[in-house]
Order: C-alpha cells, then structure tokens, then sequence
C-alpha cells in the first residue's frame, strides 16, 4: 500500500473478539470486546477513513458495538464477504487496491487475497498469516484492530497527525 486505505474493512469474531462464545442460561450468547480497539475507529474517524465490519455473524450485540462506535457500514449474516465488500467499493468509487482488511479465517481467505492491505491476526492458522501484508502482534480480542490501523498510520508516516488530532478533539467513545 501506498498510501492510506480509503477504506477499512474489518471481521469481529476471531478480530474484535478472541472468537469465544458465551451463553446465559437463558441462551442469550455474549462477547467480550476489547475497548482498545475503539481507538482504532476513532483515528480512521480523525482522517476520514470509513471503517465496515463484513461479518458472518447476525446478534444484536454486534449491531450495538457498531453503533456504539459510529461504525460506518456495518453488514452482518454474510456468507460472500468478497460480494458484499464490491458492491461498497463500487458504491465508493474506489479500488481493490485502496481497501485494507483485517481478517483471521478460512471465510476471509478470499477477501484478503483481494486488498490491498490484508490484515491477519497473530493466532489466525498459518495459512491464514501466509496471506497477510501485516501480521498483528496481538490476537483477535487483544486490541489486534487498533494495532492494524495504527501500523498503516505508522507505515504512511500518520500517528504523529492522528494523535495531534486527537489532542484536540478528545472523543474517545469505548
């Protein structure tokens, strides 16, 4: 990548969470997040870069994380991430080669293949990791969202502006 993404796409299941489930005996299924990652959707905020979660996954607690952080696209119950990520690059009037996705399965495999910037977390299989342009240090549910985007910011020469931006906009919204 050359320059910033113009879009970031992301998974939760396995990204934004350690990929556990939890249920309540009533059979309601819970996860936990990881609020670090929040920071990462704000410093795309800070330079208008939009952030899309493409998940599998169809609960409510997915819609209320989104929502809670103003996420700006988010499409659950997917099965073709790839068909559903084109037609929002299309809509945006952008290219492949502007996206970046963070992704740890055998369901990103195919989008990965297609961005350019693939994302893979530390404990995705190996043949997950041997697609990824960058390679988290943390696992899915660690903060591994918020250390992507800030590895393209380094790698754009960005944090030091995302951070003063930050300074004076104090929005952090966890």
């Amino acid at each position: 990548m050359k320059n910033l993404p113009k879009l970031i796409i992301t998974d939760i299941d396995g990204v934004w969470t350690d990929g556990g489930m939890f249920y309540s005996t009533s059979g309601e299924e819970l996860k936990k997040f990881n609020t670090s990652d929040s920071a990462g959707v704000l410093f795309c905020k800070l330079l208008n870069i939009p952030v899309c979660i493409i998940t599998g996954e169809n609960i409510e607690i997915v819609k209320r994380r989104a929502e809670k952080l103003k996420i700006d696209y988010l499409f659950m119950g997917i099965s073709d991430k790839v068909k559903t990520a084109e037609k929002l690059i299309l809509e945006l009037g952008i290219d492949w080669e502007d996206v970046a996705f963070l992704g740890d399965d055998i369901n990103d495999m195919e989008l990965l293949q297609k961005v350019g910037t693939a994302g893979v977390v530390d404990n995705a299989p190996q043949y997950i990791k041997k697609l990824a342009t960058i390679l988290t240090v943390k696992k899915g549910g660690e903060g591994a969202f918020r250390e992507f985007v800030e590895s393209i910011l380094t790698k754009n020469n960005k944090m030091e502006e995302v951070l003063n931006l930050y300074s004076k906009s104090k929005q952090l919204n966890q």
